[in-house]
């Protein structure tokens, strides 16, 4: 019978209660990615209170948008110098394939940069250009020799990755699974850690969503190698009930402490009310 463990964060409050356990950080497992300023605008102070409510459930920021180039240099070290005070990685968001149509010089500029400023993961996407794979592997290639962590992005929607209207998309149309797997398990054996994969036209502006899409990809790479963006509760929600509290999942900031409660198992939906457990020898 499966059972709800004592949590190992020092510290937390009402510690007699029982939730589930979650790994101490730097976990490879149930892994959270939250997105950083984008939809919001949000700097050092905002996130001094959510890493001291919420730190040690977060195990990377993602700048989205490629909002950083439009901050401070200052703002954007005391972002990146906060997070690894406790404990969180920083990543780029996919902005590099606004980078990579000014050519090669750009992207050793680009990177280069990113590391001076302290970034720890260079996320690699390509929502809105067509680029063959051999490149992307260049690419991993480089941002490996500089230090830094390469993270693909992998989906099936032509046109991902900016809040596309749902009609556009469809018009644009999907790519084949298979195709997205095989090149996800390519960027894998090239030394990438973890792959992200894309929500739209999985679970974000398709209707009814493309379930069997996350399935194949666990199926052939493993849950562990992979992230799923699922920005909204309804997502994320359906991630932990197909796959439990392990699922490593990106999300909004603003959801940090809803995503929370669902993995500790402590609250949820009619669906996921006291469903939500694991198991620890």
């Amino acid at each position: 019978m499966a059972m709800k463990q004592k949590s190992k964060q020092p510290g937390r409050s009402f510690p007699f209660l029982r939730v589930n356990e979650r790994e101490a950080k730097p976990r490879k497992r149930g892994l959270t990615e939250i997105r950083g300023p984008y939809y919001s605008a949000i700097g050092r102070r905002y996130l001094e209170d959510l890493f001291e409510t919420m730190g040690a459930y977060v195990d990377s920021l993602k700048f989205s948008g490629g909002s950083f180039t439009l901050m401070p240099e200052k703002a954007v070290r005391e972002i990146i110098d906060l997070c690894h005070k406790h404990g969180v990685l920083v990543s780029t968001g996919g902005f590099i394939e606004r980078v990579f149509v000014q050519g090669g010089d750009a992207v050793r500029s680009y990177i280069a940069e990113c590391r001076k400023l302290g970034f720890d993961i260079i996320e690699i996407s390509a929502g809105f250009v067509s680029i063959p794979t051999d490149d992307w592997l260049r690419l991993i290639e480089l941002v490996h020799k500089s230090g830094l962590e390469a993270k693909p992005e992998v989906g099936i929607q032509f046109g991902a990755g900016g809040a596309t209207a749902a009609p556009e998309l469809r018009a644009e149309g999907t790519r084949d699974p298979n195709w997205a797997v095989a090149q996800a398990r390519r960027f894998l054996e090239a030394g990438a850690e973890i792959i992200m994969i894309e929500s739209e036209g999985i679970t974000e502006n398709v209707d009814p969503w493309r379930t069997d899409v996350p399935a194949k990809f666990i199926d052939e790479l493993g849950m562990e190698k992979l992230m799923f963006e699922a920005a909204d509760p309804d997502v994320f929600a359906w991630y932990i009930k197909n796959y439990g509290a392990d699922v490593n999942l990106f999300v909004d900031h603003s959801q940090i402490v809803q995503l929370e409660c669902l993995r500790a198992g402590i609250w949820g939906t009619k669906s996921l009310w006291g469903r939500v457990v694991t198991y620890k020898e």
